[in-house]
């Protein structure tokens, strides 16, 4: 099978990154990565669609990220390689779950990067200039925006080119002020105009219900927000003690997140201007551009929409450069699970940068950017995706606690058989808030990757006169709960309540029930569903040989120390 790899092979291609990241390294990419775009226009997007009750949603979303984040720090733990998201599946359930949930989570990362390129491009739209307002038309960006926002990619892809050191270096930098000004940002918007009026008014705290706040959760860029957590887990490979720190990383990443997130969310509800909502007929007809800049200006705050506008280039462009480095890593790892052509797994051994996986995520990025031209579009897309991707992880950590009981695990956490299910459902839940048809474009997109998984698993093997059915039906066996259950979850978005975007066939509340019974249902089936497969055999392999060869040197070292003594 085309899924299978020596460990050897493995080895030698992860022998050229550089363990060089620490505690502090990781968690400014997680938080780097969460604090991108998102702080810039998820608090009025989440505004228009939730009013007040938003500041619930990133609550809510914050605690989906938290609870599966814990699954796959264990696993992140144990399996400290690149692109490390994209394998769990495989190691799991083999090559079909694998691959599927390696498609969502890479089409849930990629397409980040050219929307941190929008949103710079988005608020620069703004500036007082005659040229800087032909950028955006109001809807998505326009030829000339567009042009600024590849010009942008080439510069986040430019400096992941020449190392892994640089590249922490700079994200370390850019995070620091990335925490400094949103924090200073809601600050200011507090002092300046704190009307607790906009919370009684307009509707109330829920003007268009509790369902619009689990949809705020899901499309109005919280997930995509909160989705950077992936990041120190991507990069997991370079990580000097990923026991220790990976873990670490991912969890306060998301508490810092939350706390920065919510204080803008507070300053924003309470500093638009009330006769714009009555104006305009309440928190619906929002439309800024730039929304906290606008909200600067308006309240006399010019230094700080200058500040704004500053930075709506150095948080993208900070995010950017993470996922652009994390998505060269998860193109590693699809290749090392035998579903990419052998040049994406080289790593330039001066550097230690996957140069080839860089150059393919790059021209990804310009497709997406070019279809996909607005924010609030690619938020959509990249937020259910990602939730897509959410489900290996509850099922993976728990699949191999059953299959692969000795394996060592430096994160381990004894509530975890109670945390996994509970993650599940909360993904399953996230995914129907996303509202049909959206929820179904995007499982659409899931089945769109599936002729390279074809051709790699069944066409290839053909064209070399092998008979790959008797090796492939155990990955078709494993897979099927997969398969099934993006089936069932598009037919359940079709059907549902009409709060959610369906026919209104379910009843209100009956739906959330159901999704919550169909999440667990099929976690229970994914577990059963593992398998030793090939790839967890050579993975296993490999980690073994790595901690004889660590004990080994230990030995010597004392050994040494014991010589001098003597």
């Amino acid at each position: 099978m085309s899924t299978t790899k020596t460990p050897s092979a493995e080895q030698g291609s992860h022998s050229n990154y550089r363990r060089s990241l620490g505690t502090i390294a990781l968690t400014a990419t997680g938080l780097g990565s969460i604090i991108g775009s998102g702080w810039l226009f998820g608090a009025e997007r989440a505004a228009a669609i939730a009013g007040p009750a938003a500041i619930v949603a990133w609550i809510i979303g914050a605690l989906v990220a938290l609870t599966i984040a814990l699954t796959y720090s264990e696993l992140g733990a144990m399996f400290p390689k690149a692109g490390g998201m994209v394998r769990y599946g495989q190691y799991s359930h083999g090559s079909l779950a694998g691959y599927l949930a390696a498609w969502a989570n890479w089409i849930a990362i990629v397409s980040v990067i050219p929307g941190e390129a929008t949103a710079s491009v988005q608020y620069m739209s703004s500036w007082d200039f005659a040229w800087t307002h032909a950028l955006y038309d109001g809807t998505e960006l326009t030829g000339t925006g567009v042009g600024l926002a590849s010009i942008l990619l080439i510069f986040y892809f430019f400096l992941n080119w020449f190392a892994i050191s640089l590249f922490a270096k700079t994200n370390t930098a850019i995070t620091v002020f990335k925490v400094v000004v949103p924090a200073l940002t809601a600050t200011a918007l507090m002092l300046a105009h704190f009307d607790t009026g906009n919370i009684v008014h307009h509707g109330g705290f829920t003007p268009n219900g509790w369902s619009s706040v689990f949809t705020a959760v899901a499309v109005s860029g919280i997930v995509w927000a909160y989705n950077g957590f992936q990041s120190p887990l991507n990069l997991a490979g370079e990580a000097r003690n990923p026991g220790k720190s990976l873990p670490k990383a991912v969890v306060w990443s998301i508490l810092i997140a939350l706390v920065i997130y919510v204080a803008l969310q507070v300053a924003f509800l309470m500093a638009v201007p009330g006769d714009k909502l009555t104006a305009g007929g309440g928190w619906a007809s929002l439309g800024f551009n730039s929304p906290l800049a606008d909200l600067a200006v308006a309240w006399g705050l010019n230094w700080l929409a200058l500040l704004l506008y500053a930075d709506a280039f150095v948080s993208p462009s900070g995010t950017g450069m993470i996922y652009a480095a994390t998505t060269s890593r998860m193109i590693h790892g699809v290749q090392e699970n035998g579903h990419l052509p052998g040049v994406f797994g080289k790593v330039d051994k001066k550097t230690g940068v996957p140069r080839p996986a860089l150059l393919l995520n790059l021209v990804i990025a310009f497709l997406f950017l070019a279809v996909f031209r607005g924010w609030g579009s690619l938020a959509e897309i990249v937020s259910v995706a990602t939730v897509i991707s959410y489900i290996t992880g509850p099922v993976a950590v728990m699949s191999l606690r059953r299959i692969s009981p000795d394996l060592k695990r430096p994160v381990k956490l004894r509530a975890m058989p109670l945390v996994a299910p509970i993650a599940m459902i909360f993904g399953s839940l996230v995914l129907y808030w996303g509202r049909w048809p959206l929820t179904g474009k995007v499982i659409l997109i899931m089945a769109v990757g599936l002729p390279v998984w074809a051709w790699y698993e069944i066409g290839k093997p053909l064209t070399q006169g092998r008979k790959p059915w008797a090796e492939l039906r155990p990955h078709l066996k494993a897979g099927a709960w997969m398969v099934a259950y993006l089936l069932v979850m598009a037919a359940v978005s079709y059907m549902g309540g009409k709060d959610f975007g369906g026919k209104g066939y379910l009843p209100e509340g009956w739906d959330i029930l159901l999704v919550a019974v169909i999440g667990l249902a099929f976690y229970y089936w994914g577990v059963r569903s593992s398998w030793r497969n090939p790839s967890l055999v050579t993975v296993e392999a490999e980690l073994r040989a790595e901690e004889e060869a660590a004990a080994a040197e230990a030995a010597e070292t004392e050994g040494a120390k014991a010589s001098v003594g003597a």
